[in-house]
């Protein structure tokens, strides 16, 4: 595993928290694994918020992807 890509994956990370802190949450980046997957975890308001889904999926895994050339998906753990 790359330590630039795990890197470039905490910039794109950093660059979401200040939204993410502004409604009581915040994202830890657990794990990047071989097959290009970002495993997160969501704390504060973020952990049970039913719109989590939508903000990993829409927000976190687009820009990350966007970024990132070489991630594949995010998976909540």
């Amino acid at each position: 595993m790359s330590t630039q890509i795990l890197a470039q994956i905490e910039d794109v990370l950093d660059n979401i928290r200040p939204a993410l802190h502004a409604d009581g949450g915040d994202v830890e980046l657990v794990e990047f694994d071989e097959e290009g997957f970002v495993h997160l975890q969501m704390h504060g308001a973020c952990g049970g918020c039913p719109m989590s889904t939508a903000t990993l999926t829409l927000g976190i895994e687009a820009e990350l992807r966007r970024q990132v050339p070489e991630v594949e998906g995010v998976i909540t753990v």
